[in-house]
């Protein structure tokens, strides 16, 4: 069910410490202007569906599926939100939950925990979040880091995310950090990821951030200042902090990686102390084994972090919705992966067992 792709022997004894543990989530939630660009994102049908999204997502999570709720879940291109996934697991295991507001232009109908952050501007820009808010979010992920360490006692932390669009600070971030030729390794929402289009905005954020130019050495804040997004910063600061008490699974895809790359960052930059022996990334099969990506391979190339995947299918689902996750739609998000891996190891759920809560749950909010 669950199978490490980098980092073997760590990624195992990461599990075996784990297991039968019940973790605590925390959901950061964020907002960028570049996911309203046409055609950039299949989290929502239209630019206009992407603006809700992360509301639908975050009051779907805390309350699950209600008659009438303030934001419905989004129509999509193809498949179901994977919310559909993280609640079907918080409610069977009764995981906590914690939902932290890190930039949104509107608040959440359901009750969130405000860091205080704002919306990023379009990646394009070369200026996405002020600095001073970087360093805000910053701190207040350390802060929080500490907190919810605190509350898993033995266990660990699940460190999930919802932004309308986060792969190009995924891939603004990694290419800042020096990674190799990143374009052909992130994934996208979209069965044939695109590529072009995310080279293209990457490329211009940091020509207009002058990123790399003049022989100016540049900090990983401002890097984050210039193509990030609040929920990286915010969750970069809560991973390092509680990974000196408690394990951390970054749950996500090629954003959590972009994270952790962060992270690697900043403890360096600053010498700031952490366990980076108890962080994964945790995500799902059908991002481990894109092959329009390389996650893997980004992965290694990030290197020190053990990549974890979920080894779902949902292709006999009766929902025409869920078994469009097996033909490369949707993917990931919401900490779905990580919520599946978690399911695994407390309860031996396998695809088939998660599948059936999945669809059960499906059934009571009336997906078509």
């Amino acid at each position: 069910m669950i199978k490490i792709y980098t980092q073997i022997e760590q990624g195992q004894k990461w599990l075996e410490c784990y297991r039968n543990k019940q973790p605590v989530f925390a959901c950061i939630l964020g907002f960028t202007a570049t996911g309203l660009i046409p055609g950039i994102s299949a989290a929502g049908a239209t630019p206009r569906d992407r603006q809700f999204t992360c509301l639908a997502d975050a009051e779907f999570l805390h309350d699950g599926p209600k008659d009438r709720p303030r934001y419905p879940l989004p129509p999509l291109t193809a498949g179901a939100s994977p919310v559909l996934i993280s609640r079907a697991v918080i409610e069977a295991f009764n995981i906590p939950l914690y939902l932290f507001n890190a930039g949104l232009p509107i608040a959440p109908s359901v009750p969130a925990i405000d860091l205080g952050g704002t919306p990023a501007n379009c990646l394009t820009s070369g200026n996405a979040l002020q600095l001073e808010t970087i360093k805000h979010l910053l701190e207040q992920g350390l802060i929080w880091g500490d907190k919810l360490a605190a509350k898993t006692k033995d266990s660990y932390l699940i460190l999930g995310e919802c932004v309308d669009w986060r792969y190009n600070y995924c891939f603004g971030n990694i290419n800042g950090l020096g990674v190799s030729k990143p374009q052909a390794k992130v994934n996208s929402s979209h069965p044939q990821c695109n590529h072009a289009q995310k080279l293209a905005a990457v490329t211009a954020g940091l020509a207009r951030a002058n990123w790399g130019f003049a022989g100016r050495k540049q900090t990983p804040l401002e890097l984050a200042s210039a193509v990030g997004d609040p929920m990286q910063i915010a969750a970069a600061g809560m991973a390092l902090a509680a990974s000196r008490t408690c394990g951390v699974m970054l749950a996500g895809g090629t954003q959590m990686l972009a994270v952790y790359a962060l992270m690697e960052a900043i403890a360096r930059e600053y010498a700031f102390v952490w366990r980076p022996d108890r962080v994964a990334v945790g995500t799902t099969r059908w991002v481990a084994q894109d092959p329009t990506g390389d996650t893997a391979g980004l992965a290694a190339e990030v290197g020190g972090v053990p990549l974890l995947a979920a080894d779902l299918s949902f292709a006999a689902s009766s929902y025409e919705q869920l078994r469009a996750y097996d033909r490369g739609y949707v993917k990931e998000g919401v900490g779905a992966g990580g919520c599946a891996i978690a399911a695994n190891s407390i309860a031996n759920w396998h695809s088939d067992r998660l599948l059936q809560a999945v669809e059960a749950l499906a059934g009571r909010c009336k997906i078509d």
